[in-house]
């Protein structure tokens, strides 16, 4: 199985890192191929620019390499911090150049954009993994849980038909090398279940 995994966090070193590390490793353990996208890393430009908004756009070889990993993975898993109950910017605009319509998604004939899109990606499940410094239980209270809602409905909902699970870890900042090891194991075995190899 051909599986995507997408990272934004701008340090190597962080918790992020270590979510995304875990689930490649986890998956290429499984026996699958394994795409690992770190946009910060490889420096990804999130600006959307105004001659890459058409379908039929010529896109920058970079950003055309993304669009095709996502069109083939049969599974996506997304990992990034909860910043101002919204992704970083770098993943929005990834969002932005390669969630692409005629590629992820296109619109019924006789629609002009008005409507709901029908979904193109093959993907049949994906994960998304948050990591937070608010306790779950005032997150909720005082904000809900935006980013539930943007991947589940707002991306995902749109673009494929698949079964979603999110995990928010947290509270990062106050958690000891323990804590962070047993979420870590968590995503190996969400990979594992969500993921399973051959002849499993």
């Amino acid at each position: 199985m051909q599986l995507l995994v997408v990272l934004a966090h701008p340090d190597p070193a962080s918790f992020n890192a270590a979510i995304a590390d875990t689930a490649v490793a986890a998956l290429r353990g499984l026996g699958h191929e394994v795409v690992l996208r770190d946009l910060c890393a490889e420096g990804f430009d999130p600006l959307l620019g105004a001659g890459e908004i058409s379908e039929q756009a010529e896109l920058p070889p970079s950003v055309e390499a993304h669009c095709r990993d996502l069109e083939r993975a049969q599974g996506i898993v997304i990992v990034h911090p909860n910043w101002w109950g919204m992704p970083p910017a770098i993943m929005k605009g990834w969002i932005d150049r390669v969630f692409r319509p005629g590629r992820a998604y296109r619109f019924l004939e006789g629609d002009g954009g008005e409507g709901v899109p029908q979904g193109l990606l093959p993907a049949k499940a994906a994960v998304v993994y948050n990591t937070g410094n608010t306790p779950a239980a005032r997150e909720l209270e005082a904000f809900g849980d935006p980013l539930e809602r943007l991947w589940r409905d707002c991306v995902f909902g749109l673009c494929a038909e698949l079964e979603f699970h999110r995990r928010l870890f947290g509270v990062v900042c106050l958690s000891d090398a323990a804590q962070r090891a047993a979420w870590l194991k968590e995503v190996e075995q969400d990979m594992a279940r969500l993921f399973p190899g051959e002849g499993a």
